[in-house]
Parts: C-alpha cells; sequence; structure tokens
C-alpha cells in the first residue's frame, strides 16, 4: 500500500526493507526494522534519522538509531490519548519515539504541550502543522487540473455503482483495538443501515488484514447498496473523499485530512490523540457500539442544520506549509555542520 503514495510523489527509495509478511505479529516486524536499519546505518552514517508518525516502524526505527547513536526527529510528534492501550499499539510507539527524538515536529499547539508537560526543551520542539495536510493540498490541486484523472479516480472508486444514491458513505478501518467484537459492532451497524435507508450508498475500501476482511464481507457482502472494494491510491481516495457525503473512519490521517476538504467525520474509537478537529466540531467520536454508530449517521442524514455544523472546511492540522518549516529548520541548523 505504501508503494502506491510513493509513485504518486515520485519518491524511489534507496533501500526497501520488505518487511510486510504474512500471518506477522508486531515483535515480527520490530525485529525485521532493527535488524534490516542496522545494515543501513553502519553503510550510510547518517546525520540524522527521521522518523513519522506511531507506527511500530517509527518506534523500532527511533531505536535503531539510538543504537548507532544518530540524532532522531520525529514528524507529527507529540499526539497522547493518555492511555497506552488506546490506540494500541500507537500511543506506545510514539511516546517512545518521543523518549528517544532529539528534535520533535509537533503538528499542532495542543501536540507541542504534551512534549513540554513531559519535560521536552522547547529549544527542540517546532510547530509546524501536519505534512498530511500538505499531501492533500497537492493532490486536490493534481485532481482539479486534470479532468482525465479525475475519470480514471472516479472508475477505479467505482463511484458510478452507487450515483443513483442521495448520501455516500465512505468508510474505512484498519486499528487493531477494534479487530474481533469492534468490527463486528461496526459491520453490524453499517449493514443496518443499508437495509434501512435505500438513499445510502456505502463504499468501503477494505484493507488487507484478514481480521478486517473476514467480518467485513461476512456482513455486508451481496448488499446492492454497499460496494466492497479493493484498498485504493492515495489520488482516487482522495477523490472519494471529495464526493462523499460523510467519513466514518478509525484513521487518524482521515481525521485531519477529511475537515480541509468539509466532510463531517465519524470516528469509530472511544478515544482519539486528535482532539482539535472534535473541539472544532468537525470531527465525532461514536465508538464502536452499533446503535451509535446507527444513530449517528441517521442524525447527520436527516438534521441538514447538523450536518451543516459538522461540514464546515476548518483544518486545525495545517496550512500545507509543514514540509516547508522542517526543511527550512534543517537549513537553520545543519547549515554549517
Amino acid at each position: 500500500m505504501l508503494d502506491q503514495v510513493m509513485s504518486l510523489f515520485e519518491i524511489v527509495p534507496d533501500y526497501d526493507l520488505n518487511l510486510m509478511r504474512p500471518h506477522q505479529n508486531l515483535t515480527d516486524i520490530t525485529v525485521g526494522v532493527l535488524k534490516g536499519l542496522e545494515a543501513v546505518l553502519e553503510t550510510e552514517h547518517p546525520d540524522w534519522v527521521g522518523v513519522h508518525g506511531d507506527t511500530t516502524t517509527t518506534m523500532a526505527a527511533s531505536l535503531a538509531a539510538f543504537y548507532k547513536k544518530v540524532p532522531v526527529f520525529h514528524v507529527e510528534a507529540g499526539l497522547r490519548t493518555g492511555n497506552i492501550y488506546a490506540p494500541w499499539p500507537e500511543e506506545m510507539n510514539r511516546r517512545l519515539a518521543g523518549t528517544i527524538a532529539n528534535t520533535h515536529f509537533a503538528p499542532t499547539e495542543a501536540a507541542s504541550r504534551n512534549l513540554l508537560q513531559e519535560g521536552v526543551s522547547p529549544d527542540n520542539v517546532l510547530v509546524t502543522g501536519n505534512t498530511v495536510v500538505d499531501a492533500l493540498f497537492d493532490t486536490v490541486q493534481k485532481l482539479e487540473q486534470d479532468k482525465e484523472l479525475q475519470a480514471r479516480c472516479r472508475q477505479a472508486s467505482k463511484l458510478d455503482e452507487l450515483s443513483s444514491y442521495k448520501h455516500i458513505l465512505l468508510v474505512t478501518g484498519h486499528r487493531r483495538e477494534n479487530f474481533g467484537q469492534g468490527f463486528q459492532q461496526i459491520c453490524q451497524a453499517l449493514r443496518r443501515l443499508a437495509n434501512k435507508r435505500p438513499d445510502l450508498g456505502i463504499v468501503y475500501p477494505v484493507h488487507l488484514n484478514p481480521k478486517v476482511r473476514e467480518p467485513v464481507y461476512k456482513l455486508l457482502s451481496g448488499l446492492p447498496n454497499v460496494s466492497l472494494i479493493e484498498p485504493l491510491d492515495y489520488l482516487p481516495f482522495v477523490y472519494l473523499m471529495q464526493k462523499a457525503t460523510l467519513i466514518m473512519t478509525d484513521s487518524g490521517g482521515i481525521q485531519e485530512e477529511a475537515p480541509s476538504l468539509g466532510k463531517p467525520v465519524l470516528v469509530t474509537r472511544e478515544s482519539t490523540e486528535r482532539p482539535e478537529a472534535v473541539e472544532a466540531g468537525t470531527v465525532r467520536l461514536v465508538g464502536t457500539r452499533e446503535d451509535d454508530i446507527v444513530a449517528n449517521v441517521e442524525e447527520l442524514m436527516n438534521d441538514p442544520d447538523s450536518y451543516r455544523r459538522m461540514a464546515f472546511a476548518h483544518n486545525p492540522y495545517g496550512d500545507g506549509q509543514a514540509s516547508t518549516r522542517i526543511v527550512e529548520y534543517f537549513l537553520k541548523h545543519t547549515h554549517h555542520s
């Protein structure tokens, strides 16, 4: 799935650790990163190692750099829920990366405050906005300038299959904390909505993890107004977000992207490390209980005022210049080294 994004932004890696394997667990991934990066670091002797976000790769790469005494900078630093098991393992991944990191690029003032409260020196924290907003703006511009590209994205997202429906609900899900009962409840809610609302089309790019695919296909296959599709490249996914009426997700990135597009987001989690959009009113935590999901989707479909309050385009996560600020920081601080 990463290859899709690399291709879009014309990034060609010098090294590919090729980590993803069927049936591996978090320990396998951690060991793969540590061993793979050890060889890279010994060959390249970098001045810095940059890590991004809160994946297990992020945590393990920070540790690999620490073992080689290479300074680490962390992009998207300072996000916290306060509960190490929600999200799991991401909350602990980013805390460990933050403990190791020398320089922290925080997406928001709130994230910066979290770091300062943990004892990080203000000299080592820079509020940049989130690079995901940069990527979104760049992609939206590409789409706006190319009608042929729009047509390809429409075809890839299979939106024409849902063109007769008044409302389009875009759904994604991948969080480990929702495996099992969580996904079961989410899918039962979607099934109820599909049967109850003939004016609602549901499009669901289904994550490749078998623990996601099994309940999704078991409960949602064969419903005429539910389109289950394979994971999309980033470009058609942004197009799909633009065309959706509302979005339901457990993704952190989508919580940051959708507000810029003026799309209400229902988050199938009990807590979020991205409270800014919740406070702004563009994102709502609904959890994974079937009744709560159904009630929230129906409220937004039935109540235009409620929908409008969530649908105004406001993004607390940045102005699309985060990458520029990060590059300028390094030009300034490494200029004489």
